[in-house]
């Protein structure tokens, strides 16, 4: 059964989305105080957390921004704050979706369906791309040797870091998917980094400089923003 987490101080709304997931046959936790909530999380690793911004204990940014470090758990923010700044900040710390107070539980229990279904299939894309990883890579005049750890434009090897070596060939075996600048972070550097997501940006820079025609106007790595970046090869 698929588990989801409300993360909400209000006791009452929390009881209505529980009873609403419930019905729909969903198995449901509840925490009222953000640090109860990111200790179920890490306990539970349920598949959805539902998850206010104003929580005693732990703001719920900071919660969104531990989630996305260490897991690919979908992720809606519900808020009372309608001002632009909090959903732009909301999306760009890996939340899948926002959704303000008051909505109805129709809307309510459709996104949820949704963005289930959006993990479900990116955790089987990802978990499928990492097993047939190849061992070269081929995208027009680009190639990655994977066993030789070589990257070639048009035949000529290329100089690159270690890290922006991992990171293409990252995006490479999962081409056409969006990656959220967390999940690189996680793959690519190792969930316990703990520098900024602005690391992968400028890793991206640095590749576009050297795979890119016009790294101004990239055709190879697209920036998706507010999430992250998908490969087009």
């Amino acid at each position: 059964m698929t588990t989801v987490l409300i993360i909400e101080d209000e006791r009452e709304l929390s009881k209505v989305l529980r009873s609403y997931l419930e019905q729909a046959g969903y198995s449901v936790l509840t925490a009222e105080r953000g640090d109860i909530g990111f200790s179920i999380w890490k306990e539970k690793q349920p598949e959805m957390v539902l998850l206010d911004l104003n929580l005693p204990g732990m703001d719920g940014l900071e919660i969104a921004r531990e989630i996305r470090r260490q897991g690919e758990t979908g992720m809606i923010m519900i808020t009372a704050r309608v001002e632009e700044i909090d959903r732009l900040i909301g999306l760009e710390i890996g939340a899948d979706d926002y959704i303000t107070k008051p909505f109805s539980m129709r809307e309510f229990l459709a996104r949820v369906k949704a963005q289930l279904r959006r993990v479900r299939m990116m955790r089987e894309e990802i978990r499928s791309s990492d097993q047939g990883e190849k061992e070269q890579l081929k995208s027009g005049n680009l190639t990655l040797d994977v066993q030789r750890r070589e990257v070639l434009l048009d035949g000529k090897p290329l100089v690159m870091k270690p890290k922006e070596y991992e990171l293409l060939l990252f995006l490479a075996n999962h081409q056409g998917h969006v990656l959220s600048r967390d999940l690189i972070l996680e793959r690519v550097w190792g969930w316990d980094f703990t520098g900024a997501s602005r690391t992968v940006d400028v890793h991206v820079r640095w590749l576009r400089e050297k795979i890119e025609i016009d790294p101004a106007n990239p055709k190879r790595i697209i920036t998706v923003h507010g999430v992250g970046y998908r490969f087009e090869g």
